[in-house]
């Protein structure tokens, strides 16, 4: 049942009030970061020199807090506030080149040493059927702290107050005629972790996410049409500030006079044309046919859930022409507000930039400890990472994006160039092989490019491509101007499965020559 904002604030502030609150006080000053557990150091030695004296020639504890909110809303009314939180640590240890893991909320000394040991006993165990073993690249020892870029913590912000945010969105996309629902949410993620390992690392990290998200309809009635229009603007790292840092209220009354307009948009013609992406379409692109494609346990075929293997195998590093000479991707775990940028990942190997594609040709993958010595490389790109203290952590994409264009390019001059074309905003539905090679993509509107400018509103677009082809079809990017940082707040991968958040920067780009096909025939 849902209820109105008014009776939803009656019927919870007493409840809000009086409610029973945990014994710990949360900060966000990184060097506050005992207030997660004041013996830290103390278990960690615990742990570390239970496994050292059990064999272990290497190992590593994470202590983990995580908060989470979510709040959802539809026209008027408020559907759901949640509010959660989970806390405890997770031990891993390398006997005889075997991986052994074990975790535990209950984050104490007796019980550390005792996880210790179950991971101690499960490595042991697997190591009779692991055939290769294990062989971690060098890592020079971390010690510190470190904070995501935030201004204000979402979590001291009022439930009420985040309530007329949404309803706001609401009222701005109902204030279009034609427009019959809108639903609006938003998800907030504060993670707190501890981690030493027994090479010497000891850090501390402080990361806040955030994701606002909406979604409009219009309706025909006499022709029974309806159409619908989302965000364009994605997740971010960042704090409260996000909320007017974008024009939420504006892009949702957009949202309700383009959804209104689809309506009564032109179906497509199949067939070849030029296209023009936005970064709010184009960052999807990016994450399968990029993001999936370049991480290494997917090139050596040990990983396949969620997303298969991946058309680059060893073999083609530096030497396959992945696009053209303009296009230029990088992996960044440093980049400001990229829902991937971390401090350090979870076996303490600091964040960093490196290149996947350099003018054109594919040049390098993302790695771990243990995946790179498998490649010939001396260390590890930090790309480890787990979505909880009792998950498993494993190879994870960093932010990878695409270089904007030096020259001051604007999508207006990208449309220019173009006689019969296609321009493309925000994420639709899409599909990829399991080899991250042939792909569909649609997006949320789409205009009709003609003689260099738009003409109009198409609906009913999808295009088809294979990888290599579409990024070497790629022929003008746009300047910095154009560049924006998308992301999405849930990539998921592995059995059992584990959720991560990134991001993929990118400028406007213009790509010749593919097929588009018709969705609504």
């Amino acid at each position: 049942m849902s209820v109105s904002r008014r009776d939803f604030i009656k019927a919870t502030s007493l409840a809000l009030g009086t409610a029973a609150l945990p014994g710990w006080v949360y900060s966000a000053t990184p060097g506050d970061f005992r207030d997660v557990v004041d013996n830290r150091d103390e278990i960690a030695d615990a742990v570390l020199a239970e496994a050292k004296k059990l064999g272990a020639t290497y190992a590593d504890v994470r202590i983990t807090r995580y908060r989470i909110e979510s709040l959802g809303t539809r026209e008027s009314q408020v559907q759901f506030v949640s509010r959660g939180e989970n806390y405890g640590f997770g031990v891993r240890v390398l006997i005889a080149g075997t991986w052994g893991f074990s975790a535990s909320p209950d984050v104490s000394k007796e019980e550390a040493v005792r996880v210790a040991r179950d991971a101690v006993a499960i490595a042991k165990a697997n190591s009779h059927f692991n055939k290769k073993k294990v062989e971690l690249a060098a890592q020079t020892a971390s010690n510190g702290s470190w904070k995501s870029q935030f201004k204000t913590d979402p979590f001291e912000i009022p439930t009420n107050e985040k309530i007329d945010f949404l309803l706001k969105i609401n009222e701005s996309a109902l204030s279009v005629k034609g427009v019959s629902f809108v639903n609006s949410s938003m998800s907030w993620v504060n993670e707190q972790k501890y981690l030493a390992n027994s090479d010497g690392t000891r850090v501390e990290q402080y990361l806040i996410r955030g994701v606002p998200s909406f979604s409009v309809t219009a309706i025909d009635k006499a022709k029974g049409d309806f159409q619908t229009r989302n965000s364009l603007a994605q997740g971010r790292s960042a704090g409260w500030e996000y909320t007017t840092d974008h024009d939420w209220i504006g892009e949702a009354r957009q949202a309700g006079e383009e959804a209104v307009l689809k309506l009564s948009a032109k179906s497509v013609e199949p067939g070849v044309y030029d296209l023009v992406l936005d970064p709010s379409h184009l960052f999807l692109t990016i994450h399968e046919s990029v993001g999936h494609s370049t991480e290494l346990d997917r090139a050596l075929l040990w990983e396949a859930n969620y997303a298969g293997t991946s058309f680059l195998t060893p073999e083609k590093r530096g030497k396959l022409q992945f696009g053209s000479k303009i296009v230029n991707f990088v992996a960044d775990r440093t980049q400001d507000g990229g829902l991937a940028t971390i401090g350090w990942d979870d076996e303490g190997v600091s964040g960093q930039e490196w290149d996947l594609v350099k003018d054109g040709k594919f040049v390098g993958w993302q790695t771990t400890r243990d995946l790179a010595p498998l490649v010939g490389e001396k260390s590890s790109h930090g790309c480890l990472h787990a979505d909880s203290w009792s998950s498993v952590p494993f190879p994870r994409m960093p932010n990878v994006s695409l270089r904007p264009s030096s020259a001051d390019v604007s999508a207006q001059d990208l449309i220019a160039g173009v006689k019969k074309g296609i321009m493309i905003f925000g994420r639709g539905s899409y599909s990829i092989d399991q080899q991250r090679y042939n792909f569909q993509f649609g997006g949320q509107t789409f205009w009709e490019i003609r003689d260099g400018k738009i003409a109009g509103m198409l609906r009913d677009v999808a295009y088809q491509s294979r990888t290599t082809d579409f990024w070497n079809s790629c022929d003008g990017l746009g300047g910095a101007k154009t560049y924006q940082l998308p992301g999405t707040f849930s990539d998921g991968k592995g059995e059992p499965g584990q959720d991560s958040a990134v991001s993929h920067g990118c400028p406007a780009a213009r790509f010749r020559n593919l097929n588009v096909l018709n969705t609504g025939s």
